[in-house]
């Protein structure tokens, strides 16, 4: 019997062992600069001459590493391996599963220090945020173990006199988990565990920017949890050779992805068509990104309300799909919000992660440096810039946290997914106004409102359209099995991962009636 699932407590960086412990870890991840990143294939660890780099985007030019390709042919070898492994793998019992998912957590929570610290350098997060991505994925295995076996449980039926009936649930067969650079650990490790405890094997494809801690965990699968070959296999490359393979081929059963809209729309659209030689309708779990509107009323607590859009706003760059990018205020308390939120704005400091005080790291890739910076110089002609602006005078991705006020609900500025540190101040005549304006997007994945009124409450809660709506707290932060997560609209398919529904997108049910 396991214990009841709790969540894996966050570091407490202000003692001293825990930053200590957080430097080594620094030390360790930096050791590794310069590998060469293999893929995992059959069981096997296999190195391709044709490879891409991995940037830390809080420098010019220093690389973690070199990742290989995998080439078509990997994929065909994966696919082949895979298929085998699944005959023998969904007959293995949930309990041996789960053991899996709780050595790879036991492993994680050990290394946790150094997970962390790869994070830091590889995709720019501060030391809160990363401990928090590998807190989420030791979480993500410890609840996925415990629901594994809930449901292998015998399922109830109405009795029917002279028959004997079963419903049991059974694996779909060989998946895609294609994850996104942002949690690169714990979204990675979400969907990949979630299918590997409901006894279906997987074909990850890590994100690009992301590489090295993808690597990291596949090594955890293979060389301590001894996962059997075949079950799992880690193919990192190119979105147009590996990527577009797994989704199209008629082998794969179902595709986990999370990641933007326009990546997510087209992963559907793949999956929708029917190859020759496939004998099923694939499945897809997709967390495609928000738009995602704080709601602050005339009578909120608006120290609280600027705390929580700022932190929502800008933890870790704004490169959330859950961040608050739309801040609608109404308009009797929002001179004296704004003037709250540029304060806390002002105060945080950007700069290198892998200092403790910082509260602001660089942006993914120079890609998403031009885009944003040209979505701030948009907000200076859609509205006024309150609070930043502009890059930050240094080498490296870093770009200033910035508040546009005055903006239009239908500015690009409040329709636009930016994904980066801009939040756009949106004033509204009253609450009733601020509700429609938050629901105004095509998305509908977070939202949050703060009001001391309990009948404004009772609306929000009955008409703000969110997968996950916050009462006067961030719209950021999501824990799992508290939390279920996922959201409306061109937000995705409302998957909730962290919650006792998501393993079920990972099964599908069966009934045996026999006659006596």
């Amino acid at each position: 019997m396991l214990p009841p699932f709790a969540n894996e407590p966050f570091t407490d960086f202000t003692r001293d062992e825990n930053r200590r412990a957080m430097e080594q870890g620094l030390a360790r991840a930096r050791s590794r600069f310069g590998e060469h990143g293999r893929l995992l294939l059959d069981g096997k660890w296999v190195a391709r001459d044709d490879a891409f780099v991995s940037l830390d985007p809080s420098t010019k030019d220093r690389a973690l590493g070199r990742y290989s390709k995998a080439t078509p042919e990997d994929v065909e070898r994966a696919f082949a391996a895979a298929t085998r492994a699944f005959e023998t793998w969904r007959h293995v019992p949930a309990a041996e599963r789960a053991g899996y998912l709780l050595k790879a957590a036991a492993v994680m929570r050990r290394r946790k220090f150094e997970l962390a610290a790869t994070m830091v350098h590889e995709v720019g997060k501060n030391w809160a945020e990363a401990d928090g991505d590998v807190a989420e994925a030791i979480d993500f295995c410890e609840f996925y173990a415990r629901e594994a076996l809930r449901w292998a449980e015998p399922q109830p039926l109405v009795h029917l006199p002279g028959e004997e009936n079963g419903l049991s649930y059974i694996p779909l067969g060989v998946g895609a988990v294609i994850p996104p650079w942002n949690f690169p650990l714990a979204i990675l490790v979400g969907m990949t565990t979630a299918a590997l405890a409901t006894g279906n094997c997987v074909l990850l494809k890590p994100a690009s920017d992301s590489p090295a801690i993808g690597l990291r965990f596949a090594e955890i699968l293979q060389e301590e949890c001894r996962i059997p070959p075949g079950v799992f296999q880690f193919l990192s490359g190119s979105g147009s050779v590996v990527g577009e393979r797994i989704v199209c081929d008629p082998r794969t059963r179902f595709i986990a992805f999370t990641g933007s809209m326009d990546v997510g729309l087209g992963i559907q659209e793949k999956a929708a068509r029917t190859p020759k030689g496939q004998i099923w309708i694939k499945r897809t779990i997709m967390e495609m990104g928000g738009k995602d509107p704080i709601v602050v009323d005339s009578d909120a607590d608006l120290d609280a309300a600027a705390a929580g859009a700022v932190a929502a706003a800008f933890g870790f760059q704004g490169q959330k799909c859950s961040a608050c990018s739309r801040l609608v205020v109404v308009k009797d308390v929002h001179d004296e919000l704004l003037s709250r939120v540029v304060e806390r704005t002002k105060a945080l400091r950007t700069g290198d992660p892998w200092d403790p005080a910082t509260d602001v790291g660089p942006v993914i890739n120079r890609a998403a440096f031009d885009t944003i910076h040209e979505y701030m110089k948009v907000g200076a002609k859609e509205g006024r810039v309150a609070a930043g602006g502009g890059p930050l005078d240094r080498e490296g991705n870093f770009l200033l946290p910035t508040v546009v006020d005055g903006v239009a609900p239908r500015a690009r500025l409040a329709q636009e997914e930016i994904f980066g540190p801009v939040l756009a101040v949106i004033a509204a005549r009253d609450f009733e106004d601020a509700l429609a304006i938050a629901n105004d997007s095509i998305y509908g994945l977070t939202g949050a409102v703060y009001t001391r009124r309990r009948d404004r409450i009772e609306e929000a809660k009955r008409r703000f359209h969110v997968g996950n709506l916050y009462v006067n707290r961030k719209c950021t932060g999501a824990l799992v099995g508290v939390h279920p997560f996922g959201g409306f609209n061109m937000s995705g398919t409302d998957s909730k991962a962290g919650g006792r529904d998501y393993l079920g997108l990972f099964l599908q049910a069966k009934v045996v009636s026999e006659r006596f």
